[in-house]
């Protein structure tokens, strides 16, 4: 029975692993992500004490003086005591239990298996169902039209900018298919122009009654006024295309940065408790705290899991797509200091510090421009009418002749 007893200890500890493990999950998580943890984790506790009721069973079995075969103790040890064998998809567990804790036992590792069964489906549906997309039907016919050209163009070195631009911007379209949806909107615009000369130069557009009326003035003039409308439009088309992913990026990095100190202090508190730089990225990826800093965090976590890298490797490779400049600094100097053997917890309370007080002095700079408004507000609309009225009204009293009746002075 020694051998039965080390089994069901061993089979303790490795649930008390999986407990410790789901539990510290389970703090960052939420929804029904969060439920199942704790179904797991409730379904393995009930579980270890069915096989502690087990042990004083196996203990009593224990003797030092070998029993002679006729004792009925024996016979009632055996009938009593029963050896389990379940499989799981992580490892198999064999135990020895009670006769009549065998059914409650196989229940409570059934319903906690299918608790991270789902937790892993979801991980793994629910993920690729949200981050990848189908192209739209816009984007399949650009392709199928104008694919060809824009590879030539691309290889022969055009629009190479803007290959990093789209992937910092996080643009969920391909290179190829992004440059091909430009020239395909380029030429649907300069369609769209010639309607658009056609139509004003046959009609003429009025604010009064009629709105629209046929043109009736010289068609050679309202010829060279509109001729430039099929060249402009074109032209500002692929220019707004093209400097899209530029504004994208700006507009996300402002959101990134704001986001940034926070997510540094989490990750201090995080590193503080001894837990892998990578588990650190993986709580932060998974989590929504931060919906765009999360975004950048996976790049991480996909160059580790998907590509093999190292996370100094993974990190660097990030920094480099990233849209923030100070994600980027911050991603360099991590993967520095996790070279160097730096202590993780001092490097990220250092950068929430200045991260921070970045933040603070950002703030306080969008108070003053805020509040240097506010004062040009109430001196253009509130104060000047104002002054201009008593102004009015004194030279109206004053009979110097120039001034405004007492109607008119009401009116305004």
């Amino acid at each position: 029975m020694i051998d039965e007893i080390r089994k069901n200890i061993n089979t303790e500890i490795e649930m008390l692993r999986e407990i410790s493990s789901y539990s510290k999950r389970a703090k960052y998580a939420v929804g029904s992500e969060r439920e199942l943890l704790e179904q797991a984790i409730k379904s393995l506790k009930n579980s270890i004490k069915l096989i502690n009721d087990s042990l004083p069973d196996l203990l009593n079995s224990l003797t030092v003086v070998k029993r002679l075969p006729g004792k009925s103790e024996s016979g009632e040890n055996k009938i009593n005591l029963e050896k389990i064998v379940f499989k799981r998809a992580s490892s198999d567990i064999d135990v020895t239990l009670s006769v009549q804790n065998r059914e409650k036992f196989i229940k409570e590792l059934s319903l906690s298996e299918s608790a991270i069964k789902k937790l892993k489906k979801r991980e793994i549906g629910g993920e690729r169902f949200e981050e990848f997309k189908a192209a739209s039907g816009y984007l399949k016919l650009s392709n199928k039209i104008f694919h060809g050209k824009s590879e030539d163009l691309i290889n022969k070195g055009y629009f190479k900018p803007l290959a990093l631009e789209i992937k910092r911007a996080n643009i969920e379209i391909l290179f190829e298919t992004y440059v091909s949806m430009i020239l395909f909107t380029t030429l649907i615009s300069f369609f769209v122009g010639l309607f658009l000369m056609i139509f004003f130069l046959v009609f003429d557009f009025n604010f009064g009654f009629p709105l629209i009326s046929i043109y009736s003035g010289n068609y050679l003039i309202r010829f060279g006024e509109v001729i430039l409308i099929p060249i402009f439009l074109p032209i500002v088309v692929f220019l707004a295309l093209y400097y899209y992913p530029g504004t994208e990026k700006s507009s996300l990095e402002k959101s990134i940065n704001a986001e940034l100190p926070f997510a540094v202090i989490h990750m201090s508190a995080i590193a503080g408790s001894g837990i892998t730089p990578a588990e650190i990225f993986k709580i932060i990826g998974t989590g929504n705290e931060y919906p765009y800093l999360k975004k950048e965090i996976r790049k991480v976590l996909n160059q580790i899991n998907l590509y093999g890298y190292d996370l100094v490797t993974a990190l660097n490779n990030a920094s480099k797509s990233t849209p923030s400049k100070k994600l980027a600094e911050l991603f360099s100097g991590l993967g520095s200091t996790i070279s160097s053997g730096i202590k993780l917890s001092d490097f990220f309370e250092k950068r929430a510090e200045t991260l921070m007080t970045e933040y603070k002095i950002e703030r306080e700079k969008y108070t003053k421009v805020a509040e240097t408004f506010m004062d040009i507000y109430i001196s253009v609309v509130i104060a000047a009418p104002m002054v201009l009225m008593l102004l009015l009204i004194m030279l109206s009293i004053s009979g110097s002749g120039f001034g405004l009746y007492q109607n008119q002075l009401s009116f305004f």
